[in-house]
């Protein structure tokens, strides 16, 4: 098959080069479109775990309940301290072996500086296990102190 111009000249020798400029940009747009989409597909990769019984770990540390309220007072176990008996404790309750887990309940209304001040001393005393204890069920309600009825 012979491909020719629209001159008058029949005699013209026939056309032997391929154009392949549009095959190579039809590559690089399906190049491009694989290389946006495969990380897509590999976002997670599903694994058969397998299922065994086992009991579970009961050996949990001991935790302590720390409380703080809007007024800024502070409950140990629910027990009213002040500051001075907080850093006290707090160093009673890093010696123990195994470290207890310190749990804060703090009021939404207390002041971050209180926050703040209490967090540098449980690390300075070597607490290293804060958790902040929350209540999911009641949005918005006030959180209940360690040792007062709700």
């Amino acid at each position: 098959m012979a491909f020719g111009g629209f001159g008058s000249n029949r005699n013209s020798a026939p056309m032997a080069d391929i154009n392949v400029i549009p095959l190579v940009d039809i590559m690089l747009v399906l190049l491009v479109i694989f290389i946006v989409t495969a990380p897509l597909l590999t976002h997670s990769v599903k694994v058969d775990l397998p299922k065994v019984s086992s009991t579970p770990n009961m050996s949990q540390a001991k935790s302590v309940q720390f409380a703080l309220d809007g007024a800024g007072q502070m409950y140990w176990d629910g027990e009213k301290i002040d500051r001075a008996q907080m850093i006290q404790r707090m160093a009673a309750a890093a010696a123990q072996d195994p470290t207890p887990e310190l749990h804060l309940r703090i009021d939404r209304q207390a002041r971050y500086e209180a926050i703040a001040d209490v967090m540098s001393e449980a690390a300075k005393a070597g607490l290293t296990k804060i958790g902040f204890v929350t209540d999911p069920s009641r949005p918005g309600a006030q959180p209940v102190l360690a040792g007062a009825t709700p």
